[in-house]
């Protein structure tokens, strides 16, 4: 098929967006936004001053006195009309995410719709989880009230692998709950969320409501040790969680920190091979792997090792590279060339420690995007649980296969193989074996026969050891992050 007509070639240099209106950044500072498919420039981002930053949230605090005062009806109200707005521009904000991003055309869709679910779940959350308590006559003539207040301005710090969806686990949860936001999106792909925000403006929110400022790791800092800042929102990798949650902790605030992942997925010898493998393909595959509940380590259990190994390599070798515009692409490239570096010199120290490398993805040949930042699909056999490859976050379409005798060897290594808690999906026609997994596997999100458990938004995003730090998660969760309890003992 043809490729869809891009949105745009040249998105110019990206401005802030503070107190209601777009302003050039005084940085002298900017980096290059590149369509990894074709190693292009389509725009720069500024890295903004920590002037900047202050304003931004100066005037997020004066918004928050005034947001604050709006009726709940009303303020959900703004939210209602967000979510209007973003459905009208679907398409327009998925197809600016594959250009910067590089996942397919269907892949961006799905994050954009995911990204309403978020603001639907946030309007139904203010007239309920919101909502305050109230026990009349706790002794005599005496009243007592619990009542959740919205705590002020809160950061919000993106990642590039879901650079619109991400955000948007937190910023109309804060809105709603009468909270103000100073977000930054990812310097890496920040286009799509800066589009969200231009969708947005047609909202006509009051100034100073939200506020976008650019840049890396300094202006993460100046966001999180301003004053006014009662908390901070974050994904992206554990390395950089754990400085934003170190941070946070020592200016005492808030934190939501969701990091990195190594998921198992187990199958057990019941599993129906043809429709397992369909659900492994999205699974280790889909975002090119960039994806925190990828696949990363599959686990066959006893004699259907080969049957799964070979079947899960025939189709993964089938799968069509390409600019995810392309709507016949299955697969588009990693986030940047450092990114392809990274997982071909993973791939490699694989091959090193003696995994048997039987589908290698490394140079593969895109004549239709010769310069773009692809790796192929990569299968690795004989593989144990302490090698670097079983053990380190790749982030690319690389799969490890790790064989086990049974569910208990499974899930041993799943608790004790690796640090990290993030998800861990299970495919068999057990009732048992499904109960054994669930009950007995620690991380975050488990899935039963579905290969990405993704969290729907009015569920929390689970995550466990060092692939979380904090108490609360996002998406529904952040009705108490967002609020704090006031309680009230009244006599009349």
């Amino acid at each position: 098929m043809a490729i869809l007509e891009e949105v745009k070639n040249d998105y110019g240099k990206l401005s802030l967006y503070i107190n209601g209106e777009w302003v050039e950044s005084k940085t002298s500072v900017y980096q290059p936004i590149m369509n990894p498919a074709f190693d292009k420039i389509i725009g720069e981002v500024p890295f903004s001053k920590t002037d900047e930053v202050n304003e931004a949230v100066k005037v997020a605090q004066e918004a928050f006195e005034r947001w604050r005062e709006l009726p709940v009806p009303t303020r959900a109200g703004y939210i209602y009309k967000l979510k209007q707005r973003i459905d009208e521009h679907i398409e327009e904000i998925a197809r600016i995410t594959t250009q910067n991003h590089g996942k397919i055309i269907d892949e961006a869709r799905g994050e954009t719709r995911r990204l309403t679910e978020n603001i639907e779940t946030a309007c139904s959350i203010a007239y309920t989880l919101a909502k305050g308590e109230h026990l009349d006559q706790i002794a005599t003539g005496i009243d007592e009230s619990l009542i959740k207040e919205p705590l002020g301005v809160f950061g919000i710090l993106g990642p590039f692998n879901f650079p619109s969806l991400a955000p948007f686990w937190f910023i109309p949860f804060a809105l709603v709950t009468g909270c103000t936001v100073v977000v930054k999106p990812s310097e890496i792909a920040p286009l799509p969320l800066q589009w969200a925000i231009k969708v947005m403006e047609e909202v006509e929110f009051p100034e100073g409501v939200i506020n976008v400022v650019h840049g890396g790791k300094e202006v993460s800092e100046a966001i999180i040790t301003n004053p006014d800042i009662q908390g901070v929102c974050f994904v992206g990798s554990t390395a950089v969680g754990k400085q934003v949650y170190r941070l946070a902790g020592q200016y005492g605030k808030r934190a939501i920190c969701q990091a990195g992942a190594k998921n198992y997925v187990v199958v057990a010898e019941d599993a129906d091979v043809d429709k397992t493998v369909q659900a492994l393909m999205p699974s280790f595959f889909g975002n090119t792997g960039q994806r925190c509940l990828s696949g990363a380590n599959l686990v066959p259990i006893g004699s259907i090792y080969n049957r799964l190994r070979d079947r899960f390599v025939d189709i993964a070798s089938k799968m069509k590279l390409g600019y995810g515009l392309d709507e016949s692409v299955m697969m588009g490239p990693v986030i940047t060339k450092r990114s392809k570096e990274r997982v071909t010199g993973l791939i490699q120290k694989g091959v090193d420690e003696g995994a048997k490398l039987i589908l290698d993805g490394r140079d593969p040949e895109v004549p239709s995007c010769p310069n773009g930042y692809f790796v192929g699909c990569t299968v690795f056999d004989e593989v144990t649980p302490d090698m670097t490859i079983a053990k380190e976050e790749i982030f690319g379409p690389v799969a490890s296969i790790i064989k086990a005798s049974s569910l208990s060897e499974a899930i041993d290594m799943i608790n004790n193989k690796t640090n990290y808690g993030n998800a861990a999906s299970l495919f068999t026609k057990s009732g048992a074996n499904a109960r054994e997994f669930r009950r007995k596997v620690n991380a975050g999100n488990i899935g039963i026969n579905v290969g990405i458990p993704a969290p729907m938004a009015f569920f929390p995003f689970g995550g466990r050891r060092e692939s979380f730090f904090g108490v609360l998660h996002g998406q529904i969760d952040c009705v108490d992050f967002f609020t704090d309890k006031k309680i009230v003992i009244e006599r009349w």
